[in-house]
């Protein structure tokens, strides 16, 4: 092999990089050519856990946006891949696992990097423990239905079984990320799989109910539900594209996986785009059948009624698709969040094998298993932090699922819009040349920022509102809001904290913004 200081062309394979010591991207140990394309799509279908963000999410987007829930869908989907071209044009030229933090400072200094890391590292938090959560509550609803017995199902009511069984979730997901890509690759082909089909049988049962009128609260399907200017207000408009958003979180997976991808450069780009199509379809027929058999009101079987609206499928499973099948939706939402909980580790634990590579965390993190290739110290950390921040959310908060879903959004908003203005900014000198460098470097990741940044800033403001999410305050101030702010505060705390024991990082000495990625050609 020869060391080759230049950005990668097409066809190239990119597998390492320069020595630790050096000021550019470096090598992390991780096992190379372990996924392919498909594996990769996988692995980000995955991480979103489409059946789960349908069942958690669908009716509170109803409850926002009414009948125009397919049309935010599509308006999240927008910004979603507008950002998807900025990842895919940095991983080209730098494809390294740790993706937004890595790049970010290679655009715009070490603190603002730090930060943008620590976004994702903290909404993935966040998520695995949502996670683990709406696992738990079908693993116990599953239980139940298969013993027809209500009483095992009201198992998940106790608070302590309900958590003492989240954390044994955790332990077993950090268990199978800890033995490495491999691993988890083998695991989310059936799972995936299996809620992929429970789903599209469950929309043609759907469209079928809708046929014949079976739910009184069923409607007629209209093209206007297709226009998201038709949405009540600016308010409702941005609460539900919050929600959306947040559905299509996570199919950054694949890129965080690229060091040990086949195709470095092309393929984890190539593996978001298709794992992208693959939701927008799915949450759009899904949404469309849903609203036209049981409708988008509050009353009965509707789906923004506040009963339902926070597990929409333990409530439509048995009226839409009968007992049997109803069950297999449950199992479907179960292997969903499951999936998800798993592969979610990847994006985490990879992102602080690379901040601790580059000294922006304790070296400690950047240890990788001998064995397993994977960053093991990093993903057992992860896990141990999703069980403490879930059990704390949970004594204190019974609102914390919701209520952490709506944080989500911010977190979201905030590091891919830094990395799409990151894409532009390293670019710039690039964007003339040729049409596609302006379109796909340039203008795509822009707007996509922009649209980023829109969300954000409308989201903080009507998240000081206690009426946002939940609908619970602290101190007069929505918990939504605390929660969200908080976590970025604490942040900028741990950077603090880090600039003085790893000052040589934030002085730009260890990843600068100058030196070109360094890579080893096959």
């Amino acid at each position: 092999m020869t060391q080759v200081d230049t950005r990668p062309q097409a066809g190239d394979a990119v597998r390492g990089v320069n020595a630790p010591d050096g000021p550019g991207v470096r090598d992390k140990g991780l096992g190379s050519r372990s996924v392919g394309l498909m594996g990769s799509a996988v692995i980000g279908i995955s991480t979103v856990a489409p059946v789960y963000c349908l069942t958690s999410t669908l009716g509170s987007t109803a409850g926002e946006v009414g009948l125009q829930m397919p049309a935010i869908f599509l308006a999240g989907f927008l910004p979603m891949l507008l950002v998807a071209f900025a990842y895919r044009e940095l991983n080209r030229v730098m494809p390294d696992c740790g993706t937004s933090f890595t790049w970010t400072v290679k655009a715009f200094g070490p603190r603002v990097g730090w930060m943008c890391g620590w976004g994702l590292v903290i909404a993935t938090i966040i998520v695995l423990s949502n996670l683990a959560g709406v696992a738990t509550t079908y693993f116990w609803l599953l239980a139940g239905q298969l013993t027809g017995n209500d009483a095992i199902s009201a198992l998940d009511d106790n608070k302590a079984v309900h958590i003492l069984t989240c954390l044994v979730l955790i332990a077993i997901a950090t268990a199978i990320s800890y033995r490495g890509m491999t691993a988890t690759k083998g695991v989310q082909y059936a799972l995936v799989g299996l809620q992929l089909v429970v789903l599209a049988i469950f929309v043609t049962m759907a469209f079928q109910k809708a046929g014949s009128g079976s739910f009184d609260t069923g409607l007629d399907f209209s093209w206007s539900w297709m226009n998201p200017f038709a949405v009540q207000s600016f308010a409702a408009f941005t609460a539900g594209l919050s929600l959306s958003i947040f559905m299509y979180w996570g199919w950054d997976a694949c890129l965080t996986a690229n060091e040990e991808t086949t195709g470095s450069a092309k393929t984890p780009g190539r593996a978001a785009l298709i794992a992208m199509l693959v939701l927008v379809a799915s949450y759009l027929a899904t949404g469309i059948a849903a609203q036209m058999a049981v409708g988008s009101g509050d009353k009965g079987l509707g789906l923004a009624n506040p009963d339902n609206s926070d597990n929409v499928f333990a409530v439509l499973g048995e009226p839409v698709m009968g007992l049997v099948l109803g069950i297999f939706l449950s199992l479907a939402v179960f292997a969903s969040a499951a999936a998800s909980l798993q592969t979610t580790f990847i994006p985490v634990a990879r992102t602080v094998l690379a901040m601790s590579s580059y000294e922006a965390l304790p070296a400690s993190f950047a240890k990788v298993h001998p064995r397993f290739k994977s960053p093991g110290r990093a993903t057992v950390v992860a896990g141990l932090s999703t069980g403490v921040f879930y059990t704390v959310m949970t004594l204190l908060s019974e609102n914390v699922l919701i209520d952490t879903i709506y944080a989500l959004g911010l977190m979201i908003c905030f590091y891919y819009s830094i990395t799409a203005f990151a894409c532009a900014w390293y670019f710039r000198r690039e964007l003339l040349r040729s049409t596609r460098d302006f379109v796909y470097k340039g203008l795509c990741p822009v707007l996509g920022g922009v649209l980023l940044t829109g969300v954000f800033g409308k989201t903080l403001y009507d998240m000081w509102d206690p009426a946002y999410g939940s609908g619970s305050s602290v101190g007069g101030v929505g918990s939504v809001f605390v929660i969200a702010v908080g976590l970025l505060l604490l942040g900028v705390v741990l950077m603090a904290a880090m600039q003085r024991r790893s000052p040589a990082f934030f002085r730009g000495e260890v990843l600068t913004k100058e030196t070109p990625a360094l890579v080893v050609q096959d």
